[in-house]
């Protein structure tokens, strides 16, 4: 099921992981503040936004699309653990948005590996 609907699912996830970056990349004092509690800025928060930038990418170019998917599950899966571990459901009062939007972003690119599984080399 490529459908229209799968391309809106691949859409969304790449603007949550573009639209993040100027965060990450200009230093903004919330995205400092998370990196610093979890002992990661400044070198993670830039590097995670470069892989955040390149699986972005990914998720639109077709032949790729697997790829981003599976780069998103894994980044945002680790966003999620430092939630849990580290810094809590809801960071400098938030209201826990950076959570709920972290977890539509796993689940959306979980839907859409999914529907790309068979483009996977190694599991053809």
């Amino acid at each position: 099921m490529k459908s229209k609907i799968t391309f809106a699912l691949r859409l969304i996830v790449a603007i949550i992981l573009i639209q993040t970056l100027r965060f990450k990349f200009t230093a903004h004092p919330d995205s400092v503040y998370i990196f610093e509690q979890v002992g990661l800025e400044p070198y993670g928060r830039i590097g995670i936004g470069i892989v955040e930038l390149i699986a972005g990418i990914l998720l639109l170019i077709p032949k790729t699309v697997w790829i981003g998917a599976f780069l998103t599950v894994g980044v945002i899966g680790g966003a999620i653990m430092m939630h849990l571990t580290k810094l809590g459901i809801e960071v400098n009062n938030d209201s826990g948005i950076l959570f709920i939007t972290a977890l539509v972003t796993f689940f959306l690119s979980l839907i859409i590996l999914y529907q790309y599984r068979k483009d996977i080399p190694f599991l053809k």
